[in-house]
């Protein structure tokens, strides 16, 4: 029995009245709460904040009513897809959200997707029914029912369809065109997929799929599914990281149609914010700027800059020269380092020895001064005693010793210490000693000099890797920085520290002026105030500080827009989609972002193609988690036909021996063609594609450096770094296709895309795993082996 013959369908009538029946009570119950929650949005907002507690409260509950009137928007379309009848008489209808009946007792109207009482709709098959009588997957277009398909789950086992849930629905999303954008899968999801989904939120999971397993979505899922229910990880948000812009944009809508507002999605060169990683450079580069050593390279760049090996400084301070030491400045250094702060916020310290070390010896030079004096003075009174007036003036300027100056001498060293803390000198020694370091500076110096990269590097690089590391200076601000860069700013941040205390002043002084301008107000209040002395005025019921408090200004961002400008941000859960191309300094990164190890990890160790990717999970982890993690796979593929999945088999096995390719659940009758084609009339070909496809999407798929000469013949095609996926036709690199998907792929130069890179192979067995439905593949000269002998099998 083929899988479109294992439902039943029902176009009775009376079903499809009564199932309207019910969507139009759902849809009623919607739009109410949707009132509801508009209204008390709109209530909390106009609420005054008095105290700082209350301001917290209004705060808390304007983002609460906000977060759930958008969960209330999102589920517009496909509020309702399913309906359980159990075989103990009960029903469930399962839907995007869940909705209450108005009485607060009664069952629920609708069910949530993500509540218990929904599994049974994703795992009960017909060998284990897991109590369900049907299963019914109501489709709906707009506000109306259209169709209906029954499944039956307590008659004998269908090898047909046993290990599938609602196989006609799930055949008929698979089939459906693409738009350019994933859709949710909340009505189709498959026990595997939903076993993952609902797993334990602790510790590393690690979920290995192959081609068209649906690991995005079930990432995505998971997403929606851990706010749900936790609200630990509610609190703090979710971010979901994946390989490339371009990705980014196809998976967005689909967090959002599920009414979720708490994921930051990001690639990992986004996640230092202000600075963009707008730079290309070599395979070679990237491989070595992603190695863990550069960490040990970074900190050692670092103590380099912390009071460096020279000659004794002599500074002039006023009218006095003063000389510095190396001994001095690298005692002032042990001494900072011993603070255990990073190297910016343990500059404080270093200064402030150097500051004492010129006050000390300024009042040395005074004291030597008043001595002179002193003994001139003695020697032209011919050993009369000086005036004690005059003994005394000496002694308050800390000039000479004399009984009870001690309190003197302190004022007078204060006076010192304040001279040589706004000496330029002093200053442009501590800059020289122990310099504020950003890490846009410190990447851009270490750099920029093969000497001081040397110095850093040494014993830990060869000469010919730190070579790959030299470049011309860049801008410390701004401008010139790559993917692999922003992680070592990154890590470069946390050895580096930022002294924050300009902005604590700043944030103060604000303060400040905000209760001077409240007093000001409440001030003119009083005086306006009426004569009546049994009258309360604005003065009686507060004060300034909490004047100031209520008219604040209240930050209303939702958490994804908080934490994607704040770099210190720890998300509740991290979910990496490809996880395997990330290098070993990008997961660095991610650890620091997420401390409770709170993460999912998705991926195919087969598709790597990053130059610093994964050859094994256990070489991400083990530094961090040691075996302190689980791993799962997705073994059914419900994208990508058996005919495109055969053809790849021989490429497979060349990438991982012991790769299992996921079994496909479906063919579509076209084998995958080849033709030998020069890039210039790839037009052709496309065109003849499209005009069979009708509405669905095609991608011609180019190794990276050959996308823009094939786009050149395509002027109709969406292409650059930049494209619109939702295009009848995109021309995408390699890099860019990773984790896309569309009806109809060309897929051009194979070999190549072979040759590229040193992991080429991995990236044509992405290439040829994009399509839905048909692919073909254009080569402008012999194919290569592995893809002759699957063609020709």
């Amino acid at each position: 029995m083929s899988l479109a013959d294992s439902v039943t369908p029902h176009d009775a009538p009376s079903d499809l009245d009564r199932e309207q029946n019910r969507l139009t009570v759902l849809y009623a119950r919607l739009d109410t709460l949707r009132d509801t929650t508009r209204q008390r949005l709109a209530e909390v907002a106009a609420r005054p904040g008095g105290t700082p507690q209350a301001r917290t409260e209004r705060d808390a509950a304007f983002t609460e009513y906000a977060t759930r009137l958008s969960r209330l928007e999102a589920a517009e379309n496909g509020l309702c897809f399913g309906r359980l009848d159990l075989r103990s008489g009960e029903r469930h209808y399962i839907g995007r959200i869940g909705l209450p009946a108005d009485d607060p007792d009664a069952d629920p109207l609708l069910v949530d997707w993500r509540a218990p009482a929904a599994r049974a709709f994703y795992v009960a098959t017909s060998a284990a029914p897991e109590g369900v009588h049907r299963r019914r997957h109501i489709v709906t277009r707009g506000r109306r029912v259209v169709s209906l398909d029954d499944e039956v789950l307590d008659g004998a086992p269908d090898a047909g369809r046993e290990n599938l849930a609602g196989a006609a629905a799930l055949l008929a999303a698979v089939n459906t065109g693409r738009t350019g954008r994933m859709q949710d899968i909340v009505a189709t999801l498959q026990a595997e997929q939903d076993a993952i989904i609902r797993s334990d939120q602790n510790g590393v999971l690690v979920v290995q799929g192959g081609p068209g397993t649906g690991k995005t979505a079930v990432a995505l899922h998971r997403a929606a599914y851990l706010l749900y229910h936790s609200a630990r990880i509610a609190s703090r948000g979710v971010l979901v990281v994946g390989p490339n812009a371009t990705f980014l944009r196809y998976i967005g809508q689909v967090l959002p149609g599920l009414g979720e507002t708490s994921v930051l999605l990001s690639t990992v060169g986004e996640l230092f914010p202000g600075v963009v990683a707008d730079r290309r450079e070599a395979a070679a580069t990237v491989e070595v700027k992603g190695r863990p050593v550069l960490a040990d390279v970074l900190a050692a760049a670092v103590r380099d800059r912390q009071a460096p090996p020279g000659r004794p400084l002599t500074l002039q301070v006023g009218d006095d020269p003063v000389r510095l030491e190396p001994e001095f400045w690298v005692a002032a250094a042990d001494r900072a380092r011993a603070t255990r702060r990073p190297h910016n916020q343990a500059r404080p310290t270093f200064v402030r020895l150097v500051v004492d070390e010129v006050a000390r010896q300024l009042i040395a030079h005074a004291r030597g001064l008043a001595d002179r004096l002193v003994a001139d003075a003695a020697e032209m009174l011919g050993g009369a005693d000086l005036d004690a007036a005059v003994r005394g003036d000496l002694a308050r300027l800390g000039l000479a010793d004399a009984p009870g100056d001690e309190d003197a001498y302190a004022e007078t060293a204060v006076d010192y210490r304040a001279v040589a803390e706004s000496d330029p000198a002093v200053a442009d020694a501590c800059e020289l000693l122990w310099p504020r370091l950003t890490p846009q500076r410190l990447l851009a110096e270490l750099f920029a000099s093969p000497d001081r990269l040397a110095s850093a590097a040494g014993g830990l690089l060869t000469p010919d890797e730190q070579a790959l590391l030299v470049r011309p200076a860049v801008s410390s601000v701004a401008g010139g920085w790559s993917t692999a860069d922003l992680l070592l700013l990154d890590e470069a941040l946390q050895v580096l520290g930022v002294d924050d205390r300009a902005a604590r002043s700043r944030a103060a002084r604000s303060r400040d002026e905000e209760i001077a301008y409240a007093q000001g107000v409440l001030d003119i209040a009083a005086g306006s105030a009426s004569e009546d002395g049994e009258a309360l005025s604005v003065t009686d019921m507060l004060d300034a500080h909490q004047l100031a408090d209520q008219f604040g200004v209240a930050d209303r961002r939702t958490i994804a827009e908080r934490a994607a400008a704040d770099r210190t941000w720890t998300f509740g859960h991290v979910i990496v989609d490809e996880a395997q191309e990330l290098s070993p300094m990008a997961w660095r990164l991610l650890m620091r972002r997420c401390p409770t190890r709170s993460m999912t990890l998705v991926g195919d160790i087969a598709q790597t193609s990053s130059p610093g990717g994964l050859r094994a999970w256990d070489q991400a982890l083990e530094p961090f988690v040691g075996d302190r993690w689980r791993l799962t796979r997705l073994s059914v593929n419900y994208r990508t036909p058996a005919e495109i999945m055969a053809l790849t088999a021989p490429l497979l096995a060349t990438l991982d021996a012991d790769a299992e390719p996921p079994s496909s659940v479906r063919e579509t009758g076209v084998p995958p063609w080849h033709a030998e084609v020069p890039p210039e009339q790839v037009a052709e070909h496309v065109r003849a594609q499209l005009a069979e496809l009708g509405q669905g999407r095609l991608a011609v798929i180019t190794p990276d450096a050959l996308a823009s000469e094939v786009a050149a013949v395509l002027p109709e095609a969406s292409a650059g770094p930049d494209p619109d996926l939702t295009a009848p036709v995109v021309v995408l690199g390699v890099g860019q296709a990773k984790g896309l998907e569309f009806d109809v792929v060309l897929l051009v130069d194979p070999a190549g895309m072979i040759d590229a890179s040193p992991r080429g192979g991995n990236d044509l067995y992405v290439a040829l795993t994009r399509a839905t439905q048909r692919l073909g593949v254009l080569h402008p000269g012999p194919l290569p082996g592995v893809l002759r002998e699957a063609f020709t099998a």
